[in-house]
């Protein structure tokens, strides 16, 4: 049994792996730093915690790895039950920091259910797609997918945690791309947000609407169908102020604030005016390791989890996010070469899938870290502070090593 573990795990891609603890290592340097000077016990230090967290995750990370192909496919429908039913569970205890996201399991730390929703829906999908011969040209085919990616989207939604519903949305379309889906079906997909963010703006919601009229006209579906779907469009569009009054005032301050920092500096553009403020100090070669003072004088906040590349910014320069980067990219892309590659359609879908999650985690955390995008709660993979998410990372992690051999060699 030994060796058979053993052969499996030469005959795996140990690149992503090593990328991981990589990352994982940069993760604990910038954490170390913050806690530096903590007041509290070191046992309440984000770099000790994140340290303990490390070996949870390491053992997850060996039970996933060798779980034979054939039984995650088996299992997956019964475990994607068993998430709905703990992303609920936080409805039933008291609110945690103002959100039911956190099971209390009774220790110091609580356990984040929806963090598992990132995989599993990935996995789950995979499965639907790959045993049914799905004919894609017609659009009703993808109502089925859509709603296995929807059901969990809305819980975490109202719990509320828009960050995770929006990546856990992500993956559907590259999977039902991957898989034929025509791509004016996708452009359905997407139209709807389109038309309600362009409608604030006249200029930029005419502009849409010639393009829409263009795909439309491009696709040619029959007559009753394209007139139902572009003033479908409009009339969201049109709705717009409407679904903008449901958003919570801190939640306008922030798309607020996007555009114009400087309405509010104190308030809700606070976050980013300082995490600007850290990376641009750091210069190409940055401060040094602790000698950050955005960090160490408390004016950057949420450091430990969703700001720390203006941690590492600031304390090692630019250069140091270069190489963050870089590692994310070579992570990213062997993942997707693997997908590739592999000849079983579940894996292929599998392994697109979780590398769409990398990438929105990472894209979403660094376009909202310079102010490209508004502030959102998602944390940087394997760096950000987090005993569920770095537990995730891991698994997903073990899930595309595992399923990127061919299942005919064990």
């Amino acid at each position: 049994m030994i060796q058979l573990f053993l052969q499996k795990f030469r005959e795996s891609t140990m690149s992503i792996l090593i990328i991981s603890f990589l990352l994982t290592g940069i993760g604990l340097i910038a954490l170390k730093s913050i806690s530096t000077g903590h007041e509290g016990h070191f046992l309440q230090q984000s770099f000790f915690k994140q340290f303990i967290f490390l070996l949870p995750a390491i053992f997850a990370f060996l039970i996933v790895f060798f779980i034979p192909r054939h039984t995650i496919h088996r299992y997956i429908y019964g475990l994607y039950g068993v998430m709905i039913v703990l992303i609920i569970i936080p409805f039933l205890g008291s609110e945690i920091a103002s959100t039911f996201r956190w099971i209390d399991v009774g220790l110091p730390i609580g356990f984040q259910p929806s963090e598992l929703a990132k995989w599993i829906v990935v996995i789950a999908l995979a499965r639907y797609l790959s045993d049914h011969n799905l004919e894609m040209n017609y659009f009703s085919v993808s109502i089925l997918p859509i709603i296995i990616v929807l059901v969990p989207a809305a819980i975490i939604l109202t719990q509320p945690d828009l960050g995770t519903a929006i990546i856990i949305l992500v993956p559907v379309l590259p999977m039902l791309y991957w898989v034929g889906a025509r791509p004016f079906h996708l452009f359905l997909m997407v139209a709807p947000l389109v038309s309600i963010l362009t409608a604030f703006h006249w200029m930029s919601f005419s502009i849409w609407a010639a393009i829409m009229l263009f795909i439309i006209y491009k696709a040619k579906p029959n007559l009753v169908f394209s007139i139902s779907t572009f003033f479908g469009n409009v009339f969201l569009g049109l709705l717009s102020p409407v679904l903008w009054g449901i958003l919570k005032v801190y939640q306008q301050k922030r798309i607020l604030t996007l555009f114009n920092p400087e309405i509010d500096p104190l308030g809700a553009a606070y976050q980013i005016i300082q995490s600007k403020t850290a990376i641009g100090a750091g210069g190409w070669f940055g401060k040094g390791w602790g000698q950050g003072t955005q960090t160490h004088l408390k004016f950057l906040p949420v450091q430990e989890s969703d700001f720390i590349i203006s941690v590492i910014g600031e304390e090692f320069g630019f250069i140091a996010i270069l190489i963050l980067i870089t590692l994310f990219t070579l992570l990213i892309l062997r993942t997707l070469r693997l997908a590739y590659n592999v000849d079983d359609r579940f894996s292929s879908l599998v392994l697109l899938g979780l590398s769409t999650i990398f990438t929105a985690h990472v894209f979403v955390n660094f376009a909202m870290t310079v102010g490209m995008i508004p502030v959102k709660g998602l944390p940087l993979p394997f760096i950000s502070y987090g005993g569920s998410f770095l537990l995730s990372s891991y698994v997903m992690v073990a899930f595309i090593m595992n399923l990127s051999i061919d299942p005919k060699d064990y």
